[in-house]
């Protein structure tokens, strides 16, 4: 049987439409053009880098930092989010979008795992060339960040988020990010206008920066410009080994079990087929998929699938 979802609030999707367009959205991009995907996930650095820039910024004020250490870290985290807001409205490719998006549709069948993980591959090392670009050309070159106090708060937010901390901290805090993550950008799909949209991405991703949570891609401007500035103990192999490796893992685990696992299991596993603006899932005769094709073009070589 086929649930037709007819428009009952145009403010928002369901949540079952909304984790259908997640598992379209995912067939996307995992279809893309390799090339493609790399410098999508290069700008999408980019634009990662300029918010952790911003929020190194914004977080470089001694007085707070010693009188309101709370304040000044929630002052940063309100403006860290529109990194993402400028990665999703631009459709630029995060790779920690992309642990959610091509990990529903390839539990839903529509996308090989291959491809799946050929995604994320590209994704992660075009997400660490943008953010290397931008720390080593903008921020290195251009000398933001050398003089105190900006110089003091790189070197203390690269000791804190990196050294600091143990490797199983690191690798827990990455899952609770990247849970967070996953919920903005569902949240950012659910929407149906800009502002509903920007909302929705905003929100979980003030949360996960507020209370520390580690970022694989945000740590891709602290931990590098830390380098560049000279931070003590920390080398390329303790940021590889203490910093990529368990954030990366935690982020995976967040965005695929946490994330898109749970809405997955609520509410397409065992589901009838859901319909997005009157919209089916459509495949064409050579396999590439259709998205929001209208029910009475759905003909024309073109087929339902069930899945």
């Amino acid at each position: 049987m086929v649930t037709h979802v007819h428009l009952t609030n145009f403010a928002s999707y369901t949540p079952a439409e909304t984790i259908e367009i997640v598992s379209r959205t995912g067939v996307k991009k995992g279809n893309m053009r390799a090339d493609k995907v790399f410098l999508s996930s290069v700008s999408a650095g980019c634009l990662s880098a300029f918010a952790a820039g911003s929020y190194l910024i914004i977080c470089t004020s001694p007085w707070l930092e010693e009188n309101a250490p709370g304040l000044l870290h929630s002052l940063g985290a309100f403006v860290f989010p529109y990194g993402l807001v400028f990665v999703v409205l631009t459709g630029a490719d995060l790779c920690n979008g992309s642990f959610l998006f091509t990990a529903v549709a390839a539990l839903h069948g529509r996308l090989p795992v291959w491809r799946m993980l050929l995604h994320w591959f590209l994704c992660f090392w075009g997400n660490l060339a943008g953010c290397l670009f931008v720390v080593l050309i903008l921020f290195g070159y251009g000398g933001t960040f050398d003089e105190d106090p900006f110089k003091s708060k790189v070197i203390a937010l690269a000791t804190q988020k990196q050294i600091t901390p143990t490797w199983v901290q690191i690798f827990l805090r990455g899952i609770g990010c990247n849970w967070l993550v996953a919920l903005a950008c569902f949240l950012g799909l659910q929407g149906r206008d800009l502002t509903s949209k920007i909302a929705g991405l905003w929100l979980p991703i003030f949360a996960f920066v507020s209370v520390g949570f580690d970022h694989v891609v945000a740590n891709m401007t602290f931990m590098p410009l830390g380098l560049w500035i000279g931070t003590p103990g920390l080398t390329i192999g303790l940021y590889i080994w203490k910093g990529i490796i368990p954030s990366l893992l935690g982020n995976i685990i967040g965005a695929t079990i946490f994330g898109g696992g749970y809405y997955y299991y609520m509410h397409i596993l065992g589901a009838e087929d859901i319909y997005v603006d009157g919209a089916p899932y459509v495949v064409k005769g050579d396999g590439v998929p259709v998205h929001n094709v209208p029910r009475d073009l759905e003909s024309s070589g073109s087929s339902v699938v069930d899945k």
